[in-house]
C-alpha cells in the first residue's frame, strides 16, 4: 500500500466519521507499512492507538479492502508521526498533539510543555483575562458519550471566528470538563487566528474588573475592552447571579457583542433556568443559543480518562508498575468527577514512586481510603425515592404518578427537594426521574418544601431525618 492509497482512505474516513472524530482520532495516526496481512500505523500515544483500534479498527480495514489492500488486522506503534499524505490537504487543521511516548526504551522524564508562539502569548497578555493552562487542549480531552456533544460543539466554535451558535453555553457539575473545554477553545482559536482578540476569564474576574472600573471612575475603558473582542469566553457565570450591577453590565456587554456578530462562550454549573438568582433577561439570552449539558461520567469514559492520564504519568514515573485491574477498580469506585479521578491516579503514582512498590488493588484501597469513603457516600435519586417512600409508607409507583392527593403530593415534593439539595442533578433531570415532569414543577416543589420548613416544624423534622438517613 502506498501513501497515496492511505490518503484516499483518510478522505473516505473523514466523510464517514465526521470532522470532530477525524481530527481527534484519525488525524494523529500515520501509515507505516503492510506486512503479513497486518496494517501498521504510528500513533503519538498508546491511548490513541487503543481507542482507534477498538472503535475504528474494523472501519479502517473495510476501507483498506475497498482499495485492494489485503489486511486482516491493524497494529499501532507509539512513535514519531510521519508527514500526512497530500491527499488529505482539504481536511481541517490537526488538533494539538498529546505528549508522545517512547516506543521501546523506558520513557524519559517529560519535557516542559512546548511554549506557545510569542505572538499568541503577547496577544493573550494584551487582554485582562486568565492565563491559559497549556495542558487543557483538545488533544488532552478524552471524549465519551457523556461529553461528546459538548466536545463537538466546542470544536465547531473553535474552528472559525464566524458565529456558530451564540452563545454556546456549557454546563455541568464540578470536575466534568467545562473549564478544560473552555481553555481548549481559547487555545485552538489563538492558534488558528493569532491576530484575533480572544478574551477568556472567569465571571469573578469580570466582576472584579467592573468594580475596579467603577471605583476608579473608568467605566469607558472597561466597556471598550470587552466590546472590542472577537470572542468573549466567561467561565462559571453562576458567580454573578444575585449581583445586580455586575449582571446589568454583563447583560449590556452580551447584547453589544451579539449585535456586532461576535462569538460568546459561557460555562456554568447549572442550566440557565436553574440559576434562580440570575437576571431573567440574562437567563433568556443564554438560552437563545446552544445549551449543552455535560453529563456525569460513565464507567467507559472514566476508564478512558485513566488510561490516557496513565500514558502521560508513565513518562514521569517510568519504574512504577500497576497491577492488572487497578485502573478498572478506580473507574468503578470513583464515580464523582474526572478531577477527583485524576487526583487519585496522581496520588497512586507518587506514592508508588516514594515507597518503590507495585500499585495493586489492595495498595490503592489503603492509600485512597478517604476518597473511596467519600465516593461510597454519594446519594442517588433512586435512593432518595426509595427512602422517601419507606419513610412516608407509600409506593414508588405513586410518587412518580399524576396523583395529586396531599398524602402523595407532599412526599413527592419532599423527594424533589432532597434530590435538588443532595445531588448535582439539574431540574430537568430531576423532572425526568419524577415521571417526565417539567423543570418548573420541580422548582415549585422545592420552593414549597423550603417555605413549609419555615412554618411547619413537622416538615422541617421530616426533611432533617430523611437527610440524615440518606447521608448516613
Amino acid at each position: 500500500m502506498t501513501n497515496e492509497t492511505w490518503g484516499q482512505v483518510r478522505q473516505e474516513l473523514l466523510q464517514v466519521v465526521g470532522k470532530n472524530n477525524f481530527s481527534a482520532w484519525i488525524e494523529p495516526i500515520s501509515f507505516d507499512r503492510v506486512d503479513e496481512r497486518t496494517a501498521h500505523f504510528h500513533v503519538p500515544t498508546s491511548f490513541i492507538g487503543s481507542w482507534v483500534s477498538n472503535n475504528f479498527g474494523d472501519l479502517i480495514l473495510r476501507h483498506l479492502a475497498s482499495h485492494g489492500v489485503g489486511a486482516d488486522r491493524v497494529e499501532f506503534a507509539v512513535g514519531a508521526r510521519q508527514p500526512a499524505p497530500a491527499a488529505n490537504s482539504v481536511a481541517q487543521q490537526p488538533a494539538p498533539q498529546a505528549p508522545a511516548m517512547a516506543a521501546a526504551a523506558p520513557a524519559p522524564m517529560p519535557a516542559a510543555p512546548a511554549p506557545r508562539p510569542q505572538a499568541i502569548q503577547a496577544k493573550a497578555n494584551d487582554l485582562p483575562g486568565t492565563k491559559l493552562n497549556p495542558m487543557l487542549t483538545f488533544a488532552n480531552f478524552v471524549v465519551g458519550k457523556p461529553n461528546e456533544l459538548a466536545h463537538a460543539a466546542a470544536r465547531r466554535v473553535a474552528e472559525t471566528l464566524d458565529v456558530t451558535f451564540n452563545p454556546l453555553f456549557l454546563y455541568g457539575g464540578v470536575g466534568l470538563g467545562k473549564t478544560h473545554l473552555m481553555h481548549a477553545i481559547a487555545w485552538e482559536l489563538q492558534d488558528r487566528f493569532p491576530d484575533g482578540k480572544i478574551l477568556y476569564l472567569s465571571a469573578e474576574q469580570f466582576m472584579h474588573l467592573f468594580v475596579r472600573a467603577l471605583r476608579e471612575q473608568n467605566t469607558f475603558d472597561f466597556k471598550e475592552t470587552f466590546r472590542n473582542v472577537d470572542v468573549l469566553m466567561v467561565d462559571d457565570v453562576q458567580f454573578i447571579a444575585g449581583k445586580t450591577s455586575t449582571q446589568q453590565e454583563f447583560f449590556h456587554t452580551f447584547n453589544a457583542l451579539v449585535e456586532m456578530g461576535k462569538q460568546i462562550v459561557i460555562s456554568g454549573d447549572r442550566a440557565p433556568v436553574d440559576m434562580e438568582e440570575l437576571d431573567g433577561r440574562i437567563a433568556s439570552r443564554l438560552q437563545s443559543g446552544l445549551v449543552v449539558d455535560i453529563h456525569p461520567t460513565d464507567y467507559e469514559l472514566r476508564l478512558s480518562v485513566l488510561q490516557h492520564k496513565a500514558d502521560i504519568l508513565r513518562q514521569k514515573y517510568s519504574h512504577v508498575e500497576f497491577a492488572d485491574g487497578v485502573l478498572e477498580f478506580l473507574a468503578r469506585k470513583i464515580a464523582s468527577n474526572i478531577r477527583e479521578l485524576e487526583g487519585a491516579l496522581n496520588r497512586l503514582y507518587a506514592t508508588g514512586d516514594l515507597v518503590r512498590r507495585e500499585v495493586t488493588e489492595e495498595f490503592a484501597r489503603d492509600n485512597l481510603a478517604d476518597i473511596l469513603r467519600a465516593s461510597d457516600r454519594k446519594v442517588t435519586m433512586d435512593e432518595i425515592l426509595r427512602k422517601t417512600c419507606e419513610y412516608y409508607k407509600i409506593r414508588q409507583v405513586d410518587i412518580i404518578s399524576q396523583n395529586r392527593q396531599r398524602a402523595i403530593a407532599r412526599p413527592r415534593q419532599m423527594a424533589m427537594y432532597l434530590c435538588k439539595k443532595l445531588t448535582t442533578r439539574s431540574l430537568p433531570e430531576i423532572g425526568k426521574k419524577f415521571g417526565g415532569r417539567d423543570h418548573t414543577t420541580i422548582l415549585y416543589g422545592v420552593r414549597k418544601i423550603e417555605e413549609l420548613m419555615q412554618i411547619d416544624s413537622q416538615i422541617a423534622e421530616d426533611a432533617e431525618l430523611l437527610r440524615r438517613m440518606l447521608e448516613a
